[in-house]
């Protein structure tokens, strides 16, 4: 053919797999004058991870150029990992920190890793963890998802049961998916490779087909699908598959080897490992969870329950160099809580310990801040808090710190049974005791004053007080992102209200109570003086379940909204039927627009020209646009 003697250019890209076979061999054998080029975050280097004599470099020559993990960090293109070399069951230990494979294939290791105390105590573990590690720990909070990694079909199979055994009769269970299928035994081009699973599920035998089946079907019952495992329906699984992990609906997927190389989903936070993972392997499936999405995901987060520890420091250095750790891994909980220097940039960083003490010694009070400089020494210092909060909550060590707050110190048994769950000894609970936390009424008073300042900026510095003030305000950022991480839904605060009512039958205390939570809420803020009108308006002890006062307070908010809607629509003189309209549409979208004409409909008539024109025009605004935050997600008709 003409082309093999003219001068040809091949590109490849993930250039480590697949080129020291046949096509490499036909490829230099039948083009005469052709140039390679190479693209590759692992490559396979000669004497480290490559298995035979070939490498990449002996394939397409020397390295033109390197951008490693360690740049795309600083560039802020990728995430750091927070790596979990968790070691909660001991009687396991000594096949979890097995490297030699031969003797991990042996049948008895084999089955000592798929012991039924081993899958049930790393299941528990996951259920136990899995709303802390995902940043759900807020009720309505959508948080992140995980991926969970295990070594064989048969791992698979355990601990899906496992997860449906333990889950039964839990309120809103896991959401729990597999995928699998055959991956045929070839040679290994490196040390690490993970075997590609093939969309042929024909080869595999009929137990691991009767069991992908079985998930496949829980997979249609759940989303109201009709896959199957024959070719054409397992490859629709998978895109399906990929598409309800992306968007949230799935909350953790268990794999073999399908999707932990090349599926890129920035909601996936945490990956558990339960499979010896090496070099490119370990990479690869490591940064499905670094994808950078908001402030509220600050790392990808990696809990292994093998003994990960030198194999992930062995690729990270391999892959970058030898200060690579440094910059890669995060830092430990001590280091958090006590405070550190960044390698990378010098920057000393305080630990959670040093702001906690300095916040509660210059705002004892947050309520009692007035002066502006005040105010923005608090904001500066409290998010410095939330920024630093957010990272520990995903701590083993941090989450037990809180839970220890509701824990009876003086009870023994309650002492057993809490080190018991959280698999601390005599001298991890001493440590954990030895720390203070703000109460959790304090710690909504300073989000409520936090909320409140950010209020004030917005509205007062947007005024005439802005030319009046000397401080500046351009350094400070409010952490919107991380308060809404930690929001409380609607639903949670009528609860509380349903249940504080019956411990407490005091309406001015419970008025207080949900004055402090609603405050410190950045969503539902606009909603206190209804919340507090049904509180007063309603016989709370005639309303016998959850259920009921949730359904009572949307009946009153949608009766409220109509009264109030006329109300505005009176007092202001406006033409009604173009402002339910120009209303409504705003409470769909859950906000007020001044862009284009359907504002001005809603006015008395008036002409533009008029001097008082444009004073009414913002004043109406600004009263539906406080309507609409006060009743947006409360339904109802105009």
């Amino acid at each position: 053919m003409p082309i093999y003697g003219k001068q040809v250019v091949f590109i490849f890209d993930e250039c480590h797999r697949s080129q020291f076979g046949e096509a490499q061999k036909n490829l230099k054998k039948k083009f005469k004058r052709f140039y390679q080029f190479g693209f590759t975050g692992t490559p396979i280097f000669a004497g480290k991870n490559a298995l035979g004599a070939e490498s990449t470099a002996s394939v397409f020559g020397r390295e033109l150029h390197s951008y490693v993990i360690t740049d795309a960090i600083r560039d802020e293109k990728v995430l750091k990992f927070k790596v979990d070399y968790n070691n909660v069951r001991p009687q396991f230990k000594a096949i979890e920190t097995e490297k030699d494979e031969t003797r991990l294939s042996a049948a008895e290791n084999r089955q000592a890793l798929l012991h039924p105390d081993r899958i049930r105590e790393i299941t528990q573990y996951i259920l136990n963890t899995f709303r802390q590690k995902t940043h759900r720990l807020h009720a309505g909070n959508t948080g992140f998802n995980a991926m969970f990694a295990v070594s064989s079909v048969d791992a698979a199979k355990l601990y899906y049961e496992c997860f449906r055994e333990l889950q039964k009769g839990r309120d809103k269970p896991l959401k729990v998916a597999t995928i699998f299928s055959f991956a045929a035994n070839e040679e290994q081009d490196a040390i690490g490779d993970i075997q590609d699973e093939s969309f042929d599920v024909s080869a595999m035998n009929s137990s691991a087909k009767e069991f992908l089946s079985a998930a496949i079907a829980d997979y249609n019952a759940l989303f109201k699908t009709n896959f199957s495992v024959d070719s054409n329906g397992f490859q629709n699984y998978y895109r399906d598959l990929a598409k309800q992990v992306k968007a949230r609906e799935i909350d953790l997927l268990i794999v073999v080897g399908m999707f932990l190389t090349g599926f890129d989903a920035p909601t996936l936070n945490t990956l558990f490992v339960d499979k010896n993972l090496r070099y490119h392997g370990l990479m690869q499936a490591y940064s499905r969870t670094n994808r950078i999405l908001d402030a509220t995901k600050t790392f990808g987060n990696i809990v292994t329950f093998r003994d990960l520890e030198q194999a992930t420091i062995d690729a990270i250095t391999l892959f970058g160099n030898n200060n690579t750790k440094n910059v890669v891994l995060e830092k430990s909980y001590k280091e958090y809580m006590e405070g550190f220097t960044d390698a990378a940039t010098g920057e000393a960083r305080r630990g959670f310990v040093a702001v906690v003490n300095e916040l509660e010694t210059r705002f004892p009070d947050p309520s009692a801040i007035e002066k502006e400089a005040d105010k923005k020494a608090f904001a500066k210092l409290f998010g410095e808090y939330l920024r630093v909060e957010n990272v520990l909550q995903n701590y083993d060590e941090f989450a037990s710190l809180k839970a220890l707050q509701n824990v009876d110190l003086t009870d023994p048994a309650a002492m057993d049974a809490f080190k018991a769950k959280h698999y601390l000894s005599d001298d991890d609970l001493a440590a954990l005791q030895a720390i203070t936390l703000p109460s959790e009424r304090k710690v909504q008073d300073y989000r409520s004053t936090y909320n409140d300042v950010r209020d004030w900026i917005r509205r007062e510095k947007a005024g005439a007080e802005k030319e009046t003030s000397t401080i500046d305000w351009d350094d400070v950022v409010f952490e919107v992102d991380l308060l809404k991480s930690q929001e409380i839904n609607l639903d949670y605060i009528l609860e509380l209200i349903f249940e504080h009512n019956k411990k407490v039958k005091s309406k001015s205390e419970l008025v207080d109570e949900v004055r402090r939570v609603i405050r410190a809420s950045l969503g539902n803020r606009a909603k206190e003086s209804l919340l507090v009108d049904f509180i007063n308006q309603t016989d709370l002890d005639k309303i016998g379940d959850k259920a009921s006062v949730i359904d009572a307070f949307f009946t009153f908010a949608q009766m409220e909204q109509q009264r109030e809607a006329q109300e505005l629509i009176n007092t202001e003189n406006l033409n009604a039927e173009a402002a339910k309209r120009y209303i409504t549409t705003s409470l769909k979208r859950e906000f007020a627009s001044e862009n284009g004409t359907e504002l001005n409909a809603v006015l008395p008539r008036m002409s533009p020209l008029n001097p008082q024109f444009l004073t009414k025009k913002q004043t109406v605004f600004q009263k539906i646009a406080a309507f609409v935050e006060k009743f947006k997600g409360v339904g109802g008709q105009l």
